[in-house]
């Protein structure tokens, strides 16, 4: 057992905190931070390579954590003093493990290529709506979320938290261009006729009298502002999802997964 044991902040500490509040440090290195149990758990489940396991105590974990530890013999194992451990949750009651593990980067290449159903997603800003899209698109079996333009990045621990552990069942590609994404989409529409279904809560087609199939890619705008103009034009139709009250229109994850549901329905191969 690779063990050690960390009293005061020191350059292994750094390394641990900066996977946590780093996106650039995550993304030179690969490497991530998870907190919560049914995170962690996930991540065992995807065989991801754990690095690092931080505990307060190894001799008070449950079994369950002793197993993690023992299934991951390459990982360094780390206990901390109450207080650093402390700093690096986000909890009031930390769980009894934090880990860091590495994290393979999505191309389109291991995107399933027929009759595929993609989302996009224009420039997500918010942690929370992330995590709950990345969960249904992994609940209503997407074959890919594709992410556009800056925003919240996909391993900041509040949208792994968000996503209960399901972004790593998820294959989620950075799309670095409109250039990419139409060429993407040309080589789709060619081979599998995929439709291209932009959303909007002024769109001119309401969900209820269309039927949504695979092969499609669904965009969803940014939460404040939308899809932008590029995606509107390259948007087959524009739908949108009528409703009632004092607002008008949905969480952008809400509306998400309303969506998906809809084309989870219509798929010939879904099991319900």
């Amino acid at each position: 057992m690779n063990k050690l044991l960390i009293k005061t902040e020191n350059a292994e500490y750094q390394v641990i905190q900066s996977l946590k509040l780093s996106r650039v440090k995550r993304n030179k290195s690969r490497e991530i931070f998870i907190e919560g149990i049914e995170c962690i758990k996930q991540a065992v489940n995807a065989n991801i390579e754990i690095t690092r396991i931080m505990t307060k105590n190894i001799s008070v974990l449950s079994n369950w954590g002793k197993s993690v530890i023992e299934r991951h013999g390459d990982a360094k194992i780390i206990e901390m003093s109450d207080k650093l451990y402390n700093e690096l949750s986000e909890k009031t009651d930390p769980s009894e493990m934090l880990i860091t593990a590495k994290i393979k980067k999505n191309t389109l290449d291991d995107i399933h290529k027929e009759n595929p159903f993609i989302i996009l997603f224009d420039r997500p800003s918010d942690y929370g709506n992330l995590g709950s899209i990345i969960r249904s698109a992994n609940s209503f079996n997407a074959d890919g979320l594709f992410i556009m333009g800056h925003g919240a990045d996909i391993y900041e621990p509040k949208v792994i938290r968000a996503s209960m552990g399901s972004v790593f069942f998820t294959k989620i590609v950075t799309i670095e261009s409109m250039e990419i994404l139409t060429g993407y989409i040309k080589t789709q529409k060619m081979e599998n006729n995929m439709e291209i279904i932009g959303t909007d809560s002024t769109g001119d087609i309401s969900i209820k009298d269309c039927k949504i199939k695979r092969p499609v890619m669904v965009i969803i705008g940014n939460e404040a502002k939308g899809m932008s103009i590029g995606l509107k034009e390259i948007s087959d139709r524009i739908i949108k999802i009528p409703i009632e009250g004092n607002v008008n229109s949905l969480n952008v994850s809400c509306a998400a997964s309303i969506i998906m549901w809809e084309i989870y329905k219509n798929d010939e191969k879904c099991s319900f």
